[in-house]
């Protein structure tokens, strides 16, 4: 596939929040044009989708996790599980890019807890495949891009249970 050639172009972690409109500095907390900066998950969807307590949905962005709501496919359940075990009852916070919202009106955003980007500890652990839909994630293609080559050679997760796997 064409991205794993692009994958080996290194991880480039560093600028994982560093685009799109992100909370700038001195917010007070209230978030920035597209949402709330942070919540409390109340509730873990699937593997890449979350409600927060004041009643936004947010899905990941760069990501796509097997399903496991309506349908059940292939590694769905541990996904949640896995999105659930690192998020479940904390409070994330929220990033965002150039387009706050999908088709369905959840909030599109990177989710970290403690200064850890959860999308990419989802695809760097397995659990997810990269999903770049532009203009969001432009600058970040790349990072996640690599994170999804190393999981897959590594067998992690999906990579190792799932035949075919369910990354397009």
């Amino acid at each position: 596939m064409p991205h794993r050639a692009r994958a080996r172009a290194g991880l480039g972690l560093a600028l994982a929040l560093g685009s799109g409109c992100s909370v700038s500095e001195g917010d007070d907390g209230a978030g920035s044009a597209c949402g709330p900066s942070e919540g409390v998950v109340a509730q873990v969807i699937d593997g890449d989708t979350i409600d927060l307590a004041s009643g936004e949905r947010v899905r990941y962005l760069m990501i796509d996790t097997p399903e496991s709501t309506v349908e059940q496919e292939c590694w769905g359940p541990e996904a949640k599980a896995a999105n659930a075990m690192l998020v479940s009852g904390q409070t994330v916070q929220l990033s965002y890019d150039l387009e706050c919202e999908d088709e369905f009106g959840r909030l599109l955003a990177y989710v970290s807890v403690s200064g850890q980007v959860i999308n990419e500890v989802l695809v760097e652990r397995g659990h997810a495949c990269v999903l770049h839909i532009p203009p969001n994630g432009e600058a970040l293609v790349d990072t996640y891009e690599a994170l999804e080559y190393e999981a897959e050679q590594l067998n992690k997760g999906l990579w190792s249970a799932c035949d075919p796997a369910p990354c397009g």
